[in-house]
């Protein structure tokens, strides 16, 4: 499927509200990241939903301040970027600043710049290049060098942006993956089937 241009950054407003909404609403978005004069992209087709202190889950559970969360305090729209099991997992924080909260970009279906993608990741796999956070972070090089940018500045490496025309897809969603302690409410969304252009059902 070829998305053409115009495509619409997201603002800082689309991210100033709860992390349920945001990581609802960025399923069919576009992830694009600027490397090297060259655009790399994909749909972004997995999100999970975090919260603050009450958060088991949560990089911010607890409620302390520390030097590798302390960007979950920040304004949505923050990049927020850590570490698990030697992968970076690429997050955006939500709501306003003070509450911390945020979303995990879990999985992209690759659309531009697919051989650098595969050249960084060392892999010639398309179905499995950027199905996982860590994967998708590997493809995109995106590392902690980004922590506390603004994804919706233009001057980020990162950004995300509505497709013109909408995509056409069903949601799903689950419980959050890999964590040892969960909400009762499922916080994991993903497109359960990618149909053509068109509104989203």
């Amino acid at each position: 499927m070829k998305i053409e241009p115009p495509s619409r950054v997201l603002r800082r407003e689309f991210y100033l509200r709860d992390a349920k909404s945001v990581a609802i609403d960025l399923l069919g978005k576009l992830l694009v990241r600027k490397l090297n004069g060259k655009i790399l992209s994909g749909i972004i087709t997995e999100t999970e939903a975090y919260f603050g202190a009450e958060d088991p889950a949560s990089r911010a559970y607890g409620g302390k301040i520390k030097p590798i969360n302390k960007w979950m305090w920040g304004e949505g729209g923050t990049i927020f970027i850590y570490m698990v099991h030697a992968n970076w997992l690429f997050n955006v924080i939500t709501d306003r600043k003070a509450e911390p909260s945020g979303v995990l970009i879990r999985g992209i279906k690759p659309l531009s710049g697919v051989e650098e993608m595969m050249t960084n990741r060392g892999k010639t796999d398309l179905k499995n290049l950027t199905n996982g956070p860590g994967k998708l972070s590997k493809a995109l090089l995106i590392d902690k060098s980004m922590n506390g940018l603004k994804i919706y500045d233009e001057s980020s490496p990162i950004a995300i942006e509505s497709p013109v025309p909408p995509l056409n897809f069903d949601v799903a969603t689950s419980n959050r993956i890999g964590v040892s302690r969960d909400l009762d409410e499922e916080l994991r969304f993903y497109i359960d089937r990618l149909g053509a252009e068109g509104k989203r059902r």
